[in-house]
C-alpha cells in the first residue's frame, strides 16, 4: 500500500536579515502579532526560496537586495499542528543610497519598517529565535561576494545528436531551466557570467545574461573537449581573486575539477543545479548548494 501523504507538511518561508552601514538592520512590524521580526514571507507555489527571499524583502521594505551568505535556518511550529521552516541569507543594498525606508507604502501585513543598530535590533527583536538569526549574521565577515558554480541545464539526448558534440543544445526541459534561473542567479547580483562556449552552456546562461544586459566570457578551458585540471584551476582562482559577483557555468566531467579549484566538496550537481561558493579575498567563507529550479 502506499503511504498516504504527510496531511501537515511544513510551511516554508524566505527572507534576509538586511544589514546596512553602520551594522544597522532593517526590522517589519506585524500589527496582527504586534511583534518585531526581518522581513520574511511564504513561497509562493513552485517558487525557489531564494526568489521568495528577495521579493519578501522588496515587498515587506521596499529595498532591493542581494544575496550574501547562508544563515541557519528556523524551524519552529505553527498553527494547525504544522512545522514552518524559515530560510534565512544575509542580505545587502544593491545600491547603499537607496536605503530610504521612510516612504514605503506598507501593507496590511506590516505596518511599520524602520532601521536599528544591532544592538536597538537585539532588543527590539520579538523572538529569542531571531536574537541567534541576527548574531550569526552580524559574525558573517563583510564584503564576501558569490561565485555561482552553474552545471548546465537538461541537453538534447547525446545518443540522438549526430553532429558536433559542442554544438549540441538544450532540451526543450532545458531551455526552461535556464529562464526558471534568471531570478535565482540575480539575486546574487552576478555581474560576470563565464562560460563553456558549448552550445548547452551558453543557452543556460543567456537569459540571465541578456536579462542583465551582461556580456558573456566564453572560456575554451571549462569545454569537456579541452579542459585540463591546470587549466579549469587557473579560472577559478581567477573568479576567487577577482572581486566580481561571477557565475560560471560548465559540464558534468569539468565541475570536480572546478570544485577541487576552489577548494570545497564536490556537491554532484544535477542537471542546471548550483553551488554558491562565497568568498572574501580569495578565501572561501561559505557555500550553499541547491536543486535544479522545479
Amino acid at each position: 500500500m502506499a503511504p498516504r501523504p504527510d496531511p501537515s507538511p511544513d510551511v516554508h518561508a524566505a527572507g534576509a536579515v538586511v544589514l546596512g552601514p553602520g551594522r544597522r538592520v532593517v526590522l517589519v512590524h506585524r500589527p496582527k502579532y504586534d511583534d518585531w521580526s526581518f522581513p520574511k514571507g511564504k513561497l509562493d507555489p513552485g517558487e525557489h526560496a531564494i526568489t521568495a527571499a528577495v521579493r519578501e524583502v522588496a515587498e515587506e521594505t521596499g529595498l532591493a537586495v542581494r544575496l550574501g551568505p547562508p544563515l541557519t535556518g528556523q524551524r519552529y511550529p505553527v498553527a494547525g499542528g504544522r512545522m514552518k521552516t524559515v530560510h534565512y541569507w544575509v542580505g545587502r543594498l544593491r545600491d547603499p543610497d537607496a536605503a530610504d525606508v521612510s516612504g514605503h507604502t506598507c501593507g496590511d501585513e506590516i505596518d511599520r519598517v524602520a532601521w536599528f543598530s544591532a544592538e536597538e535590533a537585539a532588543s527590539v527583536l520579538s523572538y529569542d529565535h531571531d536574537r541567534v538569526t541576527l548574531a550569526e549574521a552580524l559574525a558573517v565577515p563583510r564584503k564576501t561576494r558569490p561565485l555561482v558554480v552553474l552545471r548546465h541545464g537538461q541537453a538534447h539526448p547525446r545518443k540522438q545528436w549526430r553532429e558536433d558534440d559542442r554544438l549540441r543544445p538544450l532540451a526543450p526541459a532545458g531551455r526552461e531551466e535556464a529562464l526558471a534561473l534568471v531570478p535565482i542567479l540575480d539575486a546574487y547580483a552576478a555581474g560576470r557570467v563565464v562560460t563553456s562556449p558549448s552550445t548547452r552552456c551558453v543557452e543556460t546562461v543567456l537569459p540571465y545574461a541578456g536579462a542583465r544586459g551582461l556580456d558573456l566570457v566564453e572560456e575554451p578551458a571549462l569545454t569537456e573537449e579541452q579542459f585540463t585540471v591546470d587549466s579549469v584551476g587557473k579560472v577559478v582562482r581567477g573568479l576567487l581573486e577577482s572581486r566580481e559577483r561571477a557565475v560560471l557555468c560548465t559540464h558534468r566531467p569539468v565541475l570536480p575539477h572546478v570544485f577541487a579549484g576552489a577548494g570545497v566538496p564536490d556537491p554532484r550537481l544535477r542537471p542546471a543545479g548550483l553551488l554558491v561558493v562565497h568568498h572574501r579575498a580569495g578565501e572561501v567563507v561559505a557555500t550553499e548548494s541547491h536543486r535544479p529550479p522545479a
